[in-house]
């Protein structure tokens, strides 16, 4: 059953389209994650499912329940969701309890409430206390999490509020919040633009452009399959070739790969994983010269140069020669030196 659905739901300003017919579901008590570029709409379809603004079309329900119709228009305090934005925005003049209970209507069991969340959110009991400028950036962000917690909301919202965190902690809190979440049985809609964030995040995965839907599934699905090369590279570094697809093998400057797709002139996607580097004299592969390499801790970021071979059955397209890939291993490659490329796995075609 949908938590969520959102029926041609737009949104204008001025000239300029934010929200253009979007059509989304999103089941009861699934992690969705929206990603997109900057400007594609994805903080303002959060807006609008929070309440912030009024579509200018379209439709949103909440279970069974619309929140916008003829009827009227449900604000945002009364649409049982909760909402973190980037940046936390606890009151500083208030204690972390006060800001965790600030939106609990009765002063009954508030102390209580607060209690709970505080050790839901992982801090001790005596940071109630406190101040919000006494707590770390991790820590603000958990306070800002119970304070949304704390009415039970049917549906989390949550505006990039991992941003502004390192590396480390990012990871870590993005880890901590799915699972108090989930534990919760709370639907969460997540938006930001960092694609690893929403991959490893995500149950479901919404892609937007230019105010557009492009694409939603699983995150595997559309790592695997995008609907179109950019979704393909804003998901990730991809090698997007030109092939000639006979017997279900894509012919490729790289040699042939594996495709499920009719035979004709196609466009295919690798991923950088699916490229193996070999000895230069590996049977089987295809050459190339390593052009540079950088460390990026558990591999190597290769850039390499196909280099064109006489014998080749393989047919000759027009397509870029330099392709990236990452390799394991503690040990770097020279630059200049052959390599043999050999292609694994089975290639994604882009049909149509």
């Amino acid at each position: 059953m949908s938590e969520l659905v959102l029926s041609a739901l737009s949104k204008s300003y001025g000239r300029v389209v934010a929200v253009n017919t979007v059509d989304l579901a999103v089941p009861a008590g699934a992690r969705m994650a929206i990603v997109g570029p900057s400007g594609s709409g994805k903080t303002s379809l959060l807006r609008l499912i929070a309440g912030f603004e009024a579509p200018d079309a379209g439709r949103i329900l909440l279970g069974e329940e619309p929140l916008n119709s003829e009827a009227g228009f449900v604000p945002p305090h009364r649409r049982d969701i909760g909402y973190v934005p980037q940046e936390g925005a606890l009151f500083p003049h208030l204690s972390i309890a006060a800001n965790i209970g600030f939106g609990l209507m009765r002063a009954a069991g508030r102390q209580e409430r607060v209690a709970e969340l505080l050790q839901q959110v992982g801090l001790p009991p005596d940071f109630g206390s406190r101040r919000p400028h006494e707590l770390s950036g991790g820590q603000q962000q958990r306070v800002a999490l119970a304070r949304a917690m704390a009415r039970k909301p049917r549906i989390m919202l949550l505006d990039e509020p991992f941003s502004a965190l390192d590396a480390g902690l990012r990871e870590a809190m993005r880890d901590m919040v799915a699972a108090i979440l989930g534990e919760a049985g709370i639907t969460t809609i997540l938006v930001t633009h960092d694609q690893a964030e929403a991959l490893s995040f995500a149950h479901l995965l919404a892609v937007m452009r230019e105010g557009r839907l492009i694409q939603s599934g699983t995150p595997q699905s559309l790592y695997l399959h995008p609907v179109d090369p950019a979704t393909a590279r804003f998901l990730g570094e991809a090698i997007i070739l030109p092939a000639m697809v006979e017997d279900g093998l894509a012919h490729t400057l790289l040699g042939p790969v594996p495709v499920n797709s009719a035979a004709g002139r196609k466009t295919i996607m690798l991923r950088p994983e699916q490229l193996r580097l070999t000895p230069a004299e590996t049977e089987g592969g295809t050459q190339a010269r390593v052009i540079s390499q950088s460390f990026e801790g558990a591999s190597w970021r290769t850039i390499v140069e196909h280099l064109p071979q006489q014998e080749s059955r393989e047919p000759v397209l027009e397509t870029a020669s330099v392709f990236t890939l990452r390799v394991p291993g503690a040990a770097p490659l020279t630059p200049g030196s052959l390599v043999s490329i050999r292609l694994t796995g089975t290639a994604h075609v882009f049909e149509g």
